[in-house]
């Protein structure tokens, strides 16, 4: 027979309206990701006050905890689904992930993206735009004064990377030549499109720019293979008007495979990153990510293998 200490019923009811109060604080809103972290930290102080407590307490905390994530996930990154190779930037550096699951530190950058035939990186520094390979040698750097947001595109023989500084959106060749103005943007990643256009958001509106003849117009927001979507103290992931994935808290960070099939979706409440792929329906969980890569762990891109 369980022991039952005096008043343990009513313990346990107050150690677990502590916790699900702390957690119900965090209504999900379109902030920067600065500001998860401190509501995060809230609600795991409560618990860890509320298991001091008392034995149901911690009780309690545990079954809070198994409730965020999944379950069944891997302990650690030991392959990727498919193809390709990730850029996983942290405050321990940026990491390059090859499809074995091996890795490799390139240094601490701000940003970073891969070249179109993913044989170089283009990543940024306080006040530099590099350019390496995936050994970390740095090939060229540009100084500029708070490069951010770095997209490359083109060909093997003519590549173009556009960037962001100081609110201004500027494009480079992909040898570190060329350098030139475009125009005022905002502080929003610029995207490329087939035929070597350029979409950006110029503090007012969409502007679509042609690399050819020089020339902008106005556009639509370009439409985005995966979207993140928060409410209600859940975050979901949706494409195509349908979404692919729930789960408890908060998702910071959603990228696509080179083949399209599988998304790779950042979930930092739970410590965790979960692959999914819609169709044919399959989710494989991979845990313990702010221990293999360091804190505030965010992928920066999923390209293709370099040959």
């Amino acid at each position: 027979m369980r022991f039952v200490a005096p008043q343990e019923h009513e313990a346990e009811e107050r150690a677990w309206a502590v916790v699900s109060a702390a957690y119900a604080e965090r209504e999900p809103v379109a902030w920067p990701r600065r500001h998860w972290q401190p509501l995060v930290a809230a609600a795991v102080v409560a618990a860890v006050v509320a298991a001091a407590l008392s034995q149901p307490g911690r009780s309690v905390v545990h079954s809070f905890r198994k409730a965020v994530g999944i379950e069944t996930a891997e302990p650690v990154l030991f392959s990727l689904p498919t193809r390709g190779e990730l850029l996983v930037n942290s405050r321990s550096g940026l990491w390059l992930v090859r499809p074995d699951g091996s890795k490799r530190r390139l240094g601490r950058y701000r940003d970073a993206t891969f070249s179109p035939h993913g044989l170089f990186v283009a990543a940024t520094r306080a006040n530099q735009l590099v350019a390496l390979d995936p050994k970390a040698h740095v090939r060229w750097e540009l100084a500029r004064p708070a490069p951010r947001f770095p997209a490359w595109t083109g060909t093997r023989m003519d590549t173009r990377i556009a960037y962001l500084s100081r609110g201004r959106l500027r494009i480079v060749a992909g040898d570190g030549t060329g350098d030139r103005l475009v125009g005022p943007a905002a502080l929003i990643p610029p995207t490329w499109l087939p035929g070597r256009k350029l979409v950006y958001f110029d503090g007012h509106r969409w502007m679509v720019y042609n690399v050819t003849s020089g020339s902008a117009r106005r556009t639509t927001p370009p439409r985005e293979a995966a979207t993140i979507r928060r409410r209600a103290g859940q975050s979901e992931v949706v494409t195509g008007g349908r979404v692919v994935f729930r789960g408890t808290g908060i998702f910071d960070s959603v990228a696509l495979s080179p083949d399209g099939r599988w998304l790779l979706v950042s979930w930092p409440t739970a410590n965790q990153w979960v692959f999914i792929r819609p169709q044919p329906r399959k989710i494989v969980g991979v845990s313990r990510i702010t221990q293999q890569f360091g804190r505030d762990a965010r992928v920066e891109d999923w390209c293709c293998a370099a040959p």
